[in-house]
């Protein structure tokens, strides 16, 4: 198994309850990689969000240790400075970063972040974040071209997937996997290389876009609807688009699909920032307003606020600290009392039934085990990610059943999916306890690369069954 060269395709959020569950038959080049190899759910990060997500399967790292959580990061402990993610933020080292120092020829296309570019031993091209396609979003430089020229103009992600223009989007995320997989393809046909990558963002982006459709759970399905059968035509798509990539590559090269997290129906949303208000933690200057408004600094009265938290796919808890925050009320010493409080008072929201929404609060240091940056102080999962962090204010109740940001049917889950083939060796053997930070070890024992030390993950060739 070593020495192996080594392909990734990345399915942003594509879940195991679809993929292997309920749709495994409707996808032949997926099932055929599992019936010669391996496969299992894969646990994502916390939280599991693209941005960090991929970033800590490709370095094997925490959150915490890439000081990235998630795409709007604190700058400093100031109440308004963020910054956007991006590549620069990336310090740790990525499993294609310890390829290039051994000479290995790799390829890498639209994993997040890696906008903007930096160099590495062959080619890459950037992410989603990538501003438009006058950017610099190659290395090296001038492969922009050459792939405009093969492929025409690259997409890097559909243009709105919150829309209600469902035609439309659905003909955009057709338009973006055709591309991305056409742009992957050619390289791998027209480069050398020992490792490949790409992710593919079309899965999440109809996940969010189209749930409702499909899942006879969700609050707003209806049966019978022209949309029921877009998620499921897409993933026999995808699967189509999965066996162009096998019919260019050697057979005894080793093929991974994964992916950064899973999704699940979304329930509704807690609007945190009217809940802090009615707990007496976060006070505005002025009486609520009428409607819905995004919560702005200049709204709230520093000198009485104790909390403020940030809206999301999960939430984020900033405690106003004494001697951190500009204006900060809340004493160091009881500040880990306050936060313990704080967890303790989320753990008991309820729905509108009054039944408890088994939401967590997790403070950074208890899992990860070193902390970069500027975290929140504590990352909320509500109702297990059923339910999704709302960051305005003036909403007529704790919970809401649109979206803030515009239509978005689904919520991510914990678990994403791995498969790998293993040439023969295994025939379709489930392996429990994957996680997310067992990727880049995995792929640098199939390369005869040492893994480094300060890796968390282990190899998955050290988890399957002889």
């Amino acid at each position: 198994m070593k020495n192996k060269k080594v392909i990734i395709i990345g399915l942003d959020s594509s879940t195991p309850q679809l993929m292997f569950d309920k749709w495994l038959d409707l996808q032949p080049n997926i099932k055929k990689l599992i019936q010669h190899g391996v496969y299992g759910p894969l646990t994502s990060c916390i939280p599991a969000i693209t941005i960090p997500a991929w970033m800590s399967m490709l370095t094997s790292k925490t959150p915490g240790e890439l000081g990235c959580y998630g795409f709007r990061n604190r700058k400093n402990h100031s109440y308004d400075e963020l910054l956007l993610a991006s590549s620069a933020m990336i310090k740790e080292d990525t499993v294609w970063d310890i390829l290039s120092r051994y000479q290995k020829k790799v390829i890498v296309v639209g994993v997040p972040p890696t906008y903007p570019p930096k160099a590495l031993n062959g080619c890459l091209v950037s992410c989603f974040l990538t501003p438009d396609v006058n950017a610099n979003f190659t290395h090296p430089p001038d492969l922009k071209f050459e792939i405009q020229q093969a492929v025409g103009k690259y997409l890097f992600d559909v243009i709105k997937f919150r829309t209600a223009d469902k035609d439309d989007f659905i003909r955009q995320v057709y338009e973006l996997a055709d591309n991305r997989f056409a742009t992957f393809k050619y390289l791998l046909q027209n480069k050398e290389w020992d490792f490949a990558i790409m992710v593919e963002m079309g899965v999440d982006r109809l996940h969010h876009g189209m749930w409702k459709y499909t899942d006879p759970e969700h609050h707003k399905f209806e049966a019978g609807n022209k949309y029921e059968n877009v998620i499921r035509d897409y993933y026999t798509y995808i699967d189509k688009k999965i066996g162009t990539i096998l019919e260019v590559i050697d057979k005894d090269t080793v093929v991974m699909v994964v992916s950064d997290h899973g999704m699940q129906r979304m329930d509704g949303g807690i609007c945190f920032n009217d809940w802090l208000i009615q707990q007496g933690y976060l006070v505005l200057k002025d009486p609520l307003p009428e409607k819905p408004v995004p919560l702005k600094n200049d709204m709230i009265d520093w000198g009485k606020t104790r909390v403020w938290g940030s809206g999301g796919y999960y939430g984020r808890v900033f405690i106003n600290l004494e001697g951190r925050e500009p204006q900060g009320v809340v004493p160091a010493h009881e500040y880990e009392n306050f936060r313990n409080e704080l967890q303790a008072k989320i753990a008991q929201i309820t729905d509108p039934n009054n039944k408890n929404l088994d939401c967590k609060a997790f403070k950074p240091e208890e899992i990860y085990p070193k902390i970069k940056g500027f975290p929140p102080d504590l990352i909320v999962y509500f109702g297990n990610l059923y339910w999704r962090s709302v960051g305005t204010v003036g909403n007529p109740t704790i919970w809401t059943f649109e979206n803030d940001t515009g239509p978005d049917d689904s919520n991510h889950a914990q678990q994403g999916i791995f498969v790998m083939n293993a040439q023969n060796q295994h025939q379709g053997q489930l392996v429990p306890d994957l996680h997310i930070m067992d990727v880049a070890p995995t792929v640098l024992d199939l390369m005869g690369i040492e893994i480094p030390a300060d890796m968390h993950g282990i190899s998955v060739l050290n988890k399957i069954n002889p």
